[in-house]
């Protein structure tokens, strides 16, 4: 069962279920809250989904999409474990960097990448991902 937590180990989590969706996302929400140019992310069955140990802040904001989306992270070292809201239904997106195997690293290889116009000009595109403007669904389309 994958698995992951924050930087220092107060907040875990553990997940079950396929992988619904495998992002990157150049969107200026994702750019702050990671402190890098990008995010990469797993869309998981929020239902199978469980916080296994501490207990994590959130901050909610109204996001690029038009939607309000939610970050859950460490009180303590500030890591962003996952992200929900109405755009996702009950689903979590992982970042995947909280993940604890690096084999599920490997896996997280995304298949889209979102808010591409928003690409910092020195990051490649990922080979064979489809390169969206925006969220699907989101209030622009």
């Amino acid at each position: 069962m994958p698995s992951g937590g924050c930087f220092c180990e107060k907040v875990q989590y553990k997940y079950e279920g396929e992988i619904q969706g495998k992002a990157l996302c150049h969107c200026r929400d994702c750019q702050k809250i990671t402190g890098s140019t990008y995010s990469t992310n797993i869309i998981v069955p929020g239902d199978k989904f469980e916080v296994t140990k501490g207990s994590p802040k959130t901050i909610s904001k109204k996001a690029d999409s038009g939607n309000e989306i939610t970050s859950h992270f460490c009180g303590d070292c500030g890591s962003t474990l996952w992200r929900d809201g109405k755009t996702f239904g009950e689903s979590k997106v992982i970042k995947a960097g909280s993940l604890d195997d690096t084999k599920s690293l490997e896996d997280a290889k995304p298949a889209i990448e979102l808010y591409v116009p928003e690409r910092i000009s020195w990051v490649s595109g990922v080979g064979g991902a489809s390169q969206l403007k925006e969220m699907p669904g989101s209030a622009e389309v």
